[in-house]
């Protein structure tokens, strides 16, 4: 537990003291945001706030992951694990992805960055690699990162996927989770503050399932997860950044992360849920993130089929602040509604512990 604290409180630092700083660059090289002239009319005052705040997300995980290392390889001699590397890199892949993207708009004063083609060969790419590598680096016990069984809190014995499918699954669920997140971001904090507790509600998990792991507590209920106090070591980093960054990124915001913090972070549930087998256990934590792209997914099919819109506008936060609630009171729900699911989903976690050990 000490090296979780170790990695919060050094990833807030970093995030918190390093955001005003890009703040203030940002502002002299005018890396103002560009608004939707068809987004909520209030919007329209943020013009302008620097983007690309990610940066110190980004910074803040990688600050705090390695910076507890090096306090722990003073002590006990243990370094960086595959598993936590690979989910840094699949977030930091997305995060340069989600830079360039934020560059472009910067540079061309528009709202659309890369082109789809482009963004999503960024996305399918980092996508691939982590799902190849995730099944290689056996460790002793023959335990990789990933696995090829399906998971909801473990693996799903019954349901194993040939390594061709399992990648294509990967790729889905990166796709799938950083884009979700970067619909979310369209509120101050919103994404932010979501994604702390998400990561809060990760942080739980895999440090139950360190305490609890077959490799070092054999018996009826533990859990072959690699590097599973890893894992909580980057849950922590991502939930002490997004604090930090949140202080900053609150309503009314003075930055904003911009593709290059959301898509990252959506690649942290992503890579956390597959090397926790979590991967069906995610979409319960992140019931936000799932309700937000769905709304899209069913917005342009109904438009497509029917000339009509089911919402004002989608993603659904924006149905609501044109519907007369304020920016505020959206977020603020929002963040309500998470730390629910983060609640159900622990719970349910912590539900199927007790009944393995039960039974």
């Amino acid at each position: 537990m000490r090296q979780v604290l170790i990695a919060v409180a050094i990833s807030l630092a970093v995030s918190i003291l390093l955001t005003p700083t890009l703040i203030r660059m940002f502002t002299r090289q005018g890396f103002g945001q560009e608004i939707r002239e068809d987004g909520p009319p209030s919007h329209h005052t943020k013009r302008g706030t620097p983007s690309m705040g990610g940066v110190a997300i980004l910074a803040g995980i990688w600050a705090g992951y390695l910076g507890t290392h090096l306090v722990g390889l003073a002590v006990d001699g243990v370094g960086p694990s595959a598993s936590g590397l690979l989910v840094l890199g699949l977030a930091t892949a997305l995060g340069g992805v989600g830079f360039l993207d934020d560059l472009i708009k910067i540079r061309r004063s528009r709202n659309l960055g890369l082109n789809k083609t482009a963004k999503t060969v960024g996305q399918i790419s980092a996508a691939l690699l982590f799902g190849i590598l995730v099944l290689q680096f056996a460790n002793p016990e023959g335990l990789t990162p990933g696995s090829d069984q399906l998971s909801y809190v473990r693996e799903i014995s019954t349901v194993t996927l040939p390594p061709v499918l399992f990648v294509l699954f990967v790729l889905v669920l990166v796709s799938a989770w950083s884009n979700a997140v970067n619909l979310t971001d369209g509120l101050d904090g919103l994404a932010a503050g979501s994604m702390a507790m998400v990561s809060a509600a990760y942080v739980l998990i895999t440090f139950w399932q360190y305490r609890n792991a077959c490799a070092t507590s054999p018996g009826i209920g533990c859990y072959n997860v690699r590097d599973p106090l890893d894992l909580a070591l980057i849950a922590a980093a991502t939930a002490g950044a997004c604090v930090g960054f949140l202080w900053w990124n609150a309503a009314p915001a003075k930055i904003f992360m911009g593709d290059t913090g959301s898509l990252a972070l959506g690649g942290i549930i992503a890579g956390l849920s597959v090397t926790s087998r979590t991967e069906v256990l995610a979409v319960v934590l992140g019931a936000l993130f799932v309700a937000e792209v769905t709304s899209v997914v069913i917005q342009i099919i109904a438009f497509r089929s029917t000339g009509r819109r089911v919402f004002r506008m989608a993603p659904f936060h924006h149905h609501f602040e044109l519907a007369g609630w304020a920016e505020t009171t959206v977020i603020i729900r929002f963040w309500l509604l998470t730390a629910i699911a983060c609640g159900l989903g622990v719970s349910l976690f912590y539900g199927e512990w007790l009944s393995a050990i039960g039974d």
